[in-house]
C-alpha cells in the first residue's frame, strides 16, 4: 500500500541520514573500555601460577568470584581487584620480601617450603584480614600461638588459623592503651592505640586541635633567621681580601 511504502521509504531516508553523519567527519565516541588493574608486583615474586595443593590454591578454588594471576588469588570484578591470597611457597626465600606490604589485604598466605630463618616482630603489621597463614614447621606463628584460634601441624608446615583480636583478649594478649585512646588490631598479636578526639600527641595527653598556625609561624621565623645569618656570613667572606 502507498502509505506503508511511504513509511518504509522514510525509514530508509532516516537511515541514510544517520549514515551521512557518521561519514561526514563528525567523531563518534565509543564508551571507554574499563581498564583492568595491574596485579601487584608481589604476585610475580615467584614464577608460575598458584601451586597445586597450597592453602591459597585451595582457598581460591573454593571461593566464588575469584581468579588467580601469578601467585595471587584476586577478587574478580573489583576495581582494583582485591588481593585475597598470596602463595609464596617454595620460592627459596631466606627472609620476607619487602614487597609483602602489598598483600596486607590478604586473607590467606602460604610461606611453606622456604628456608626462612625467622619472622621478625612486626613482619605482618597491617595484616588485619589474615585468617590463614602457613609457615615452615621450624617457625612459630607470628604473635605466638595465643594470637590465633587454632594452630596445627602437618608434615613440614605449621598452619595458623583464625587471627584473634588482641583488643578483646585477656591475659598475655591484653594490650592496655592509655587514657583517651582506643585499641585497634593491627596484625597478628599487634595493636595500635588511636587517640579519641580532641586528644592528640604523646600518649594522647594533649587536648584540642594541633596549633598549626603558631607552629608554622615559629618554624618560618627560625628558617628566615638562619637564612639571613647564612647570607650575612657569606657576604663577610666575600668582602675579606
Amino acid at each position: 500500500m502507498p502509505g506503508v511504502g511511504g513509511t518504509r521509504s522514510g525509514d530508509a531516508r532516516v537511515g541514510g541520514c544517520r549514515g551521512g553523519v557518521r561519514g561526514s567527519g563528525v567523531p563518534v565516541r565509543e564508551p571507554p573500555v574499563p581498564q583492568r588493574a595491574p596485579p601487584p608486583q608481589v604476585c610475580g615474586l615467584c614464577p608460575g601460577p598458584l601451586r597445586n595443593g597450597s592453602v591459597v590454591a585451595r582457598y581460591c578454588a573454593s571461593r566464588a568470584g575469584t581468579e588467580s594471576e601469578g601467585r595471587c588469588c584476586r577478587e574478580r570484578g573489583a576495581r582494583p581487584e582485591r588481593l585475597l591470597g598470596l602463595d609464596l611457597s617454595n620460592c627459596s626465600l631466606r627472609s620476607l620480601p619487602p614487597g609483602l606490604a602489598e598483600a596486607t589485604a590478604a586473607v590467606v598466605l602460604d610461606l611453606t617450603e622456604n628456608p626462612l630463618a625467622a619472622l621478625p616482630d612486626g613482619s605482618f603489621l597491617g595484616f588485619t584480614h589474615l585468617q590463614r597463614l602457613a609457615v615452615p614447621l621450624a617457625l612459630e606463628c607470628p604473635g605466638g600461638s595465643s594470637a590465633w584460634e587454632e594452630v596445627t601441624t602437618h608434615g613440614s608446615s605449621r598452619l595458623c588459623q583464625g587471627q584473634r583480636n588482641p583488643c578483646n583478649s585477656s591475659g598475655e594478649l591484653a594490650w592496655p592503651c592509655p587514657e583517651n585512646a582506643a585499641c585497634a588490631p593491627d596484625g597478628p598479636g599487634l595493636i595500635q592505640c588511636l587517640c579519641d578526639g580532641p586528644f592528640h600527641g604523646y600518649k594522647c595527653l594533649r587536648e584540642g586541635a594541633f596549633p598549626v598556625l603558631p607552629f608554622c609561624g615559629i618554624l618560618g621565623a627560625v628558617t628566615l633567621a638562619l637564612a639571613l645569618l647564612l647570607w650575612g656570613t657569606q657576604r663577610q667572606k666575600a668582602k675579606t681580601p
